[in-house]
């Protein structure tokens, strides 16, 4: 393994970039500091943000620069406190400083490009919950396991090439059929694109995640604009709005359950009227 390789410094790098991304997207107004019609860009500079958070301006530098400097909690702390960060923002921050993340996820993606796999008894639970659609997807929102319930309501999900797995996040980007499926596609697209950001930050080791990124981000302008952001997003329930084929404007409930013993894998079904 090179020093490139190492865990630990591809960790400090993904540290390094969620703190410049949350930073420059954090403006003056925000935390109470006048504006300046001077400033070339809206978000704060590195010397504002040490400021607020009582560090000196070089130890902040180093940590975004990936350096290994090992951040106390009280300083994550004030930190996440200057940059107005939400509860997702703050649990994602103490993962990636986090020395020994395998303590807190215990099931990590692979390493490979190899198919992530699923657990013959939880990939048997879809078709336990028919005619309710559910799908099971994976860290990189690979569609793992479903019942014939969610192929009929996304057919252009899961329709794919023999032997090639259908991903969640490669439909919504790539496929026109997507956008039109989708009623509310912005919204769906970037919590999806930030779920998978966020996975990527706790495996930044994985070759997966910049292959994909890579992939999504040429091919689609939404994709690149966001990708950069390094939005946050854990799973949740809600709704979605569909173009039924047949039903018409359709307004679908879904929950979304983390299998405990893969916490990057997630269990979504949904329930139609």
């Amino acid at each position: 393994m090179t020093a490139d390789d190492d865990p630990a410094r591809a960790r400090r790098r993904e540290l390094g970039a969620f703190l410049r991304a949350r930073r420059e997207q954090t403006t003056p107004a925000e935390v109470g500091l006048p504006g300046s019609p001077r400033r070339r860009t809206p978000g704060l500079r590195r010397e504002e943000l040490a400021v607020l958070a009582g560090v000196s301006t070089t130890w902040y530098t180093y940590l975004e620069q990936g350096r290994n400097v090992r951040p106390s909690g009280q300083v994550l702390a004030a930190i996440a406190g200057a940059l107005c960060l939400t509860a997702e923002e703050r649990t994602h921050l103490h993962s990636l400083s986090d020395p020994t993340p395998e303590l807190t996820r215990p099931a990590a993606a692979p390493t490979t490009a190899a198919r992530e796999q699923v657990s013959p008894e939880v990939a048997a639970i879809p078709a336990l919950l028919h005619p309710a659609p559910a799908y099971i997807t994976g860290a990189t929102t690979d569609v793992l396991a479903w019942n014939e319930a969610a192929a009929q309501l996304f057919s252009s999900l899961i329709d794919h090439a023999p032997g090639a797995t259908p991903n969640l996040a490669r439909w919504i980007f790539l496929d026109p059929k997507a956008k039109e499926l989708l009623v509310d596609w912005s919204a769906v697209a970037q919590t999806v694109l930030a779920r998978l950001r966020t996975n990527a930050g706790h495996h930044p080791e994985d070759p997966r995640f910049p292959a994909l990124a890579h992939e999504l981000r040429t091919a689609s302008t939404e994709a690149d604009a966001w990708w950069p952001r390094y939005d946050i997003a854990t799973n949740r329930s809600g709704t979605k709005q569909i173009r039924h084929p047949t039903r018409g404007l359709l307004t679908l409930t879904h929950a979304a359950l983390t299998v405990t013993d893969a916490p990057d894998q997630v269990l979504v079904v949904y329930s139609i009227p």
